[in-house]
């Protein structure tokens, strides 16, 4: 039986469903998700294994040119960078939603030697089928030449489709990594980024770009883990919003999160999550580097 394995790089505009898509197919949360552009800030690689396939999708940072810094910079390198390393390019649209962000990420998408398209989204209550096969010719006309695949990531409906389009496209070689393997991030890397997760959900549009979290102590004991982890804010007026009355708000971060993490570890978690300032990080490079964004 031949047997293929290879990277498949998703890419497209922010809160198009790469994240949940990549969760739905390895049937984990190991990328967080908002509904706020740049939740993803780093490529995250989740792994499905089939019987003659192994599958490893990177998730991207939803690319855009609508905020400017060096930390968008950064991001925007990190997805065309992913494409230039993979093997096929999946590029996600959202249903009913064609625009020039799309068109600006098109160029990118070509860059790979495959690329295929999915159009997400078509169990949404406002879509139904007749949108669909009306969406689906404009789709093939502004973007000649790929695959197009219409998918539900959110319930998975004609995802097996998606597989076996990409399958196709995939390397015929020995798999990358182990059977049981969900994801090449450890658990200090899954910890740091479902409590930047709960600050994207909590908070308002400006505060969660100017935040970051680092893990200062990761310790298993046992089936508990031990966890001290600090939120850097770009400004000190920043810290009060996360705070909330009393600390309301970032007790409330923090126990959302620790669910979260004894749910994807399989144990207990004790979290202590601390709020620090660092003033212009997010345009310091070596800040970047530090954090793993640049």
């Amino acid at each position: 039986m031949t047997f293929r394995c290879g990277t498949i790089a998703v890419i497209g505009r922010p809160n198009v469903g790469k994240s949940t898509l990549l969760n739905h197919l390895v049937g984990a949360r190991i990328s967080i998700t908002s509904r706020k552009p740049q939740t993803t800030r780093h490529a995250i690689r989740g792994i499905l294994n089939t019987e003659d396939a192994q599958f490893i999708f990177v998730d991207t940072p939803g690319f855009q040119r609508r905020h400017g810094g060096s930390l968008n910079k950064a991001l925007n390198a990190r997805v065309e960078a992913t494409v230039g390393e993979s093997d096929v390019c999946l590029f996600l649209l959202a249903l009913g939603s064609l625009n020039s962000a799309d068109r600006d990420i098109w160029p990118i998408a070509q860059r790979a030697r495959v690329c295929v398209i999915g159009v997400n989204r078509i169990d949404e209550p406002d879509n139904p089928r007749d949108r669909v096969l009306e969406f689906l010719p404009r789709v093939a006309s502004t973007f000649a030449g790929p695959d197009i695949v219409p998918i539900s990531a959110r319930t998975g409906r004609n995802v097996d489709e998606l597989i076996k389009v990409l399958s196709k496209h995939l390397p015929e070689q020995p798999a990358m990594f182990g059977a049981d393997d969900i994801t090449d991030r450890d658990e200090r890397f899954l910890a740091a980024e479902l409590v930047r997760e709960k600050l994207f959900r909590a908070l308002g549009d400006e505060v969660p770009y100017g935040s970051i979290v680092g893990i200062d102590e990761f310790k298993i004991e046992g089936a508990l883990r031990r966890i001290q982890c600090t939120i850097y804010l770009d400004r000190d007026g920043h810290k009060p919003i996360v705070l909330g009355h009393e600390g309301a708000r970032l007790k409330a971060i923090a126990s959302a999160a620790r669910r979260d993490m004894e749910s994807l570890f399989g144990g207990k978690v004790y979290l202590n999550v601390w709020i620090k300032v660092r003033s212009g990080w997010s345009d310091d490079p070596a800040s970047l580097r530090r954090f793993g964004l640049n």
